[in-house]
């Protein structure tokens, strides 16, 4: 699998920006004025986002692209507020964001551009290789704190997780952990780069990463979804396949009366180039 290598990348900071000065021309792509289009949100869809963005920028040259992290729910809060044309989101909307969007007669459309394995990774010096849903959901919420009551050694887990304005945060609080809450004792960092960072420099760690930020530095696990007589390695292939349990959809989110601002990227993340990003990046193709 191809993967690129990504670094820390903090929310709100290390914003992409590139194309022509921006402008708040409201007019499509297509008509020969410059259009600039912000993109915000998920530190999961972002690399994806940054690399159509820099690829369709360079073939068309009358669109600029902003691009910038944070999480699902500050995409999401951009969009209530109208400071984003496209919410980058790993999750769907909760039913608290539709009826803010209701009340404002936003009207939203939700385009699937991929899909992720999420991906739960340990320190490559533990030994542990695989564990259960059950397993999981007890080590984030704090009722297994030892790495040997799951096979490993004798040493005390350091378990991170997003923050809670993140849309990986609430898919692994719902998916994983059957809705229970976080250990009050769990690390939340801002980015998914900083789980990767921490998880790779503390011997006891566990996280959870899109599939996309998986690096050398850290290694993923097996799970299981059927009490431990099947264990499944994330990669494209198993979430292809679906033997994979823990995938999920990739969103681009935007208002409809935006459409045609956002026509240009939007078909381009659906294109056959911009699938093939998908999988050079390291997530699912929609085909």
């Amino acid at each position: 699998m191809n993967k690129t290598k990504l670094f820390l990348m903090l929310p709100l900071i290390g914003m992409l920006s590139c194309g022509k000065a921006k402008n708040e021309d409201k007019a499509t792509a297509s008509s020969g004025t410059e259009v600039s289009v912000t993109i915000k949100g998920s530190d999961t869809v972002l690399p994806l986002a940054q690399k159509e963005a820099e690829e369709l920028m360079k073939t068309n040259a009358d669109v600029s692209i902003t691009v910038v992290g944070g999480g699902s729910g500050v995409g999401i809060t951009a969009m209530i507020d109208g400071t984003t044309d496209i919410a980058m989101a790993s999750r769907d909307l909760k039913t608290e964001e539709k009826m803010k969007f209701a009340d404002k007669k936003i009207e939203i459309e939700e385009v699937i551009i991929a899909y992720d394995a999420l991906t739960v990774i340990v320190n490559p010096a533990n030994k542990v290789s695989k564990l259960t849903r059950e397993q999981l959901e007890k080590i984030f919420t704090g009722e297994i704190k030892n790495w040997k009551e799951v096979g490993g050694a004798d040493e005390k887990i350091v378990a991170y997780s997003r923050e809670s304005s993140s849309g990986t945060y609430e898919f692994f609080k719902e998916e994983v952990m059957d809705k229970k809450n976080y250990a009050t004792d769990i690390l939340n960092l801002p980015a998914t780069g900083a789980i990767v960072q921490a998880v790779g420099q503390t011997k006891g760690a566990i996280g959870y990463i899109g599939l996309a930020y998986e690096t050398k530095e850290v290694k993923q696990l097996a799970v299981s979804y059927d009490q431990g007589k099947t264990f499944v390695e994330p990669s494209i292939a198993s979430a292809k396949d679906k033997s994979y349990p823990i995938s999920r959809p990739l969103f681009y989110m935007f208002d409809k009366k935006n459409a045609d601002k956002v026509k240009t990227v939007v078909d381009y993340a659906l294109s056959a180039e911009g699938q093939k990003i998908v999988g050079e990046i390291g997530y699912i193709p929609l085909n």
